[in-house]
């Protein structure tokens, strides 16, 4: 595991937002409307996955799980309410104080690293999740096999990407920056990935596609989950049977 994906230019972009990341009218707004939709997904793929109750709160009690491109910790912290021992690891420094920050003032015990997933110690995980963060390393299948390299025996993996579609261009990319919806500089049209080129990346790294869905804008919620894959979509994986 010593492969580098981290791009430079991509993690000081993204470190630069890190003091208003978890304002939800500030640069980051579009991932506060994402990550409930995100979640929602997770969760019910966790429930599949180890036969968990659909009330029951603590649905990744006594499990691991690390949240790679981690961000500040929008989705980590949700991860951890829900009973997870959970990691979280990201390019950029600065966000991950401002993730160790956050996480204190939530009384929240998360382990965060800044750096290439590589550079942690050696260690797997029950849930691994990477949200829109494939299209901006270097290498997608070198940091596709790191990915699988921590996931447990028996575990779950779960991706969210942009498509790389005429529609994503228009609307991801020009008019999301050009009205501020997105920072500019954030997405690179060409780094996009299409559903068979990640689950071709995916089968490479030995791991199965067990589930893919859309992920839509709502009039009414923002973004929803099934529909359209045009813009943007989910992915869930794991180890062969």
């Amino acid at each position: 595991m010593s492969a580098a994906t981290i791009n430079p230019h991509e993690a000081a972009h993204f470190g630069a937002l890190a003091a208003d990341w978890w304002d939800p009218h500030g640069s980051s707004a579009m991932l506060h409307k994402l990550n409930p939709v995100r979640l929602s997904y997770i969760r019910d793929q966790v429930d599949a996955h180890w036969h968990v109750d659909a009330r029951e709160r603590y649905a990744l009690a006594a499990r691991t799980a690390i949240d790679v491109g981690c961000g500040a910790g929008l989705l980590a912290e949700p991860l951890a309410r829900m009973g997870a021992k959970v990691t979280g690891v990201d390019a950029a420094p600065e966000n991950i104080a401002a993730a160790q920050a956050h996480a204190a003032g939530q009384g929240l015990a998360i382990t965060y690293h800044a750096g290439e997933l590589a550079a942690l110690p050696p260690a797997t995980f029950d849930l691994v999740t990477s949200m829109e963060v494939v299209e901006h390393v270097t290498d997608p299948a070198a940091f596709i096999g790191e990915l699988a390299a921590r996931l447990a025996p028996g575990g779950l993996m779960i991706l969210s990407t942009p498509n790389r579609t005429t529609l994503s261009k228009l609307l991801l990319v020009e008019a999301a920056e050009r009205v501020g919806a997105v920072p500019r500089g954030t997405h690179d049209w060409d780094q996009f990935l299409r559903p068979e080129e990640l689950t071709a990346l995916l089968e490479g790294a030995g791991l199965e596609v067990i589930d893919r869905t859309g992920l839509s804008p709502s009039p009414a919620k923002g973004f929803k989950l099934g529909g359209s894959e045009a813009l943007n979509y989910l992915v869930a994986a794991r180890w062969p049977a």
